[in-house]
């Protein structure tokens, strides 16, 4: 039994006792979430086609249960979550044995149906509030809960958040396990490359807001024997009329490697780019967002450099084995950079890349919940992976429409299209990817 289990039996075996206590059942909500997602991610050509090609349909459903807390000076409280994932259509020929998007059978095909569960306990006092166990959800700087396909990613461990400082957000933490959007048991975390699991990451960081326009940030992180991480964010939005505004955000990241990264079973793949010292981390990344905004108008540029010694980092669990020295299926990962886009990431070695976005909100024509997109991104100066190739280029499209009903018995009950175009130069080492989604959620609230 690890340590965020053994606390979490302890705490529960306390709230037995205090589940009456005002506070704690009145303030409870539970809620059924479903999502419907067609997936379909066509490789255009080379040697992953069509094999590799994917096309599926799932059905996912989350239930979730947050208590409120226990009166006294210290409040206790419970959070829990139960996941089911359910095969639609696309059998064997259409599901490739990666687990992106829905668990494998031992054929190669997708099982029928998945699942999973896991809680937290919480306290609260005064204005901080720590959680300890599962169904952590994480959406920080240096880690973001991935939440792109059928069922989120989550993890295990122990997180604080304090407001005890006005207009400062305090968070710190240690995660042990991560349980991935496509895997019913969870496992140990590492980065893309590395085959054996570390159990401890640690990080610590605050938001402060230093007037009603401007926020900074600060964020370190560790994962043992992989890397370190430090993280510098600036927001700025500067509202020029009541339906007008320009917003300035900016982001850094130095990353560099620890422990065991390097030796066999720790190394990072440095996103099969270029890497100065193979298998390590070492890193700087900086992002720029500048977004004017007019009605429901909102225009994004933006510009984003990886340094050339190696790729950017993040957790990303895809490649930790199992006994069988078979891969787990916990991969899938998002991170705070603003090339997180559909189909790529544009975050190998050297890789300058500039983006913008056209985004409209009917709302102002009297459509609300309406809402579309269209994005572009061109990355170039992809460092070879020797070192002394020409250097790659590559591009994606991103369209995205998304419509949430706003009355009646469906009230809630929201559509979603996505399609992403990518594309890449002859020594770019990434297939072209034609991919479309249609996703469909709901959201039914009980308590």
């Amino acid at each position: 039994m690890n340590k965020s289990t053994l606390a979490l039996a302890v705490a529960v075996g306390v709230l037995a006792q205090q589940a009456g206590a005002a506070g704690f059942l009145e303030d409870s909500k539970a809620s059924v979430s479903s999502r419907t997602m067609y997936y379909n991610n066509d490789f255009r050509e080379g040697a992953n086609t069509p094999a590799n090609s994917q096309r599926e349909t799932a059905e996912g459903l989350k239930f979730d249960y947050l208590s409120g807390f226990t009166q006294g000076v210290v409040g206790f409280g419970i959070d829990a979550q139960a996941l089911v994932g359910i095969h639609l259509d696309g059998g064997k020929g259409h599901h490739p044995d990666s687990n992106s998007f829905f668990p494998s059978d031992s054929d190669g095909s997708a099982v029928d149906e998945w699942s999973r569960a896991s809680a937290n306990v919480k306290a609260r006092f005064s204005k901080t509030e720590a959680h300890v166990g599962g169904a952590l959800a994480p959406q920080l700087p240096i880690l973001l809960s991935n939440d792109s396909r059928l069922l989120p990613q989550t993890f295990d461990g122990g997180t604080i958040t304090s407001k005890e400082i006005d207009n400062v957000t305090f968070n710190a933490g240690q995660l042990e396990h991560s349980a991935g959007r496509a895997s019913s048991n969870s496992t140990g975390l590492a980065v893309a490359g590395g085959t054996q699991d570390s159990n401890q990451f640690r990080y610590a960081g605050a938001d402060w807001k230093v007037t009603k326009d401007l926020m900074l940030q600060y964020y370190y992180a560790n994962l043992e024997d992989y890397y370190k991480q430090s993280f510098l964010g600036l927001v700025h939005l500067y509202q020029i009329a009541p339906n007008q505004s320009f917003k300035t955000d900016i982001r850094y990241f130095d990353s560099s490697s620890d422990g065991k990264n390097g030796d066999v079973g720790y190394r990072f793949n440095n996103n099969n780019g270029f890497a100065k010292n193979p298998g390590e981390v070492d890193n700087k990344t900086w992002s720029a967002m500048f977004t004017y905004t007019l009605g429901g108008n909102a225009f994004l540029v933006g510009h984003q450099r990886v340094s050339d010694d190696g790729g950017f980092v993040m957790l990303n669990q895809g490649n930790v084995v199992d006994g069988n020295n078979r891969p787990e299926g916990n991969g899938g990962t998002s991170f705070y950079l603003f090339t997180d886009s559909m189909v790529n990431s544009f975050i190998r070695a050297g890789e300058n890349t500039t983006f913008g976005q056209y985004s409209y909100d009917f709302a102002s024509l009297g459509v609300p919940g309406l809402r579309a997109s269209i994005a572009y991104l061109h990355g170039d100066d992809i460092k070879a992976t020797t070192g002394n190739g020409p250097d790659a280029s590559e591009w994606e499209r991103d369209m995205r429409v998304d419509y949430t009903i706003q009355q009646g018995a469906l009230k809630g009950f929201g559509v979603t299209v996505r399609n992403g175009v990518y594309r890449g130069s002859e020594v770019s080492n990434n297939p072209d990817v034609d991919q479309t989604r249609l996703i469909f959620n709901y959201t039914y609230s009980f308590l």
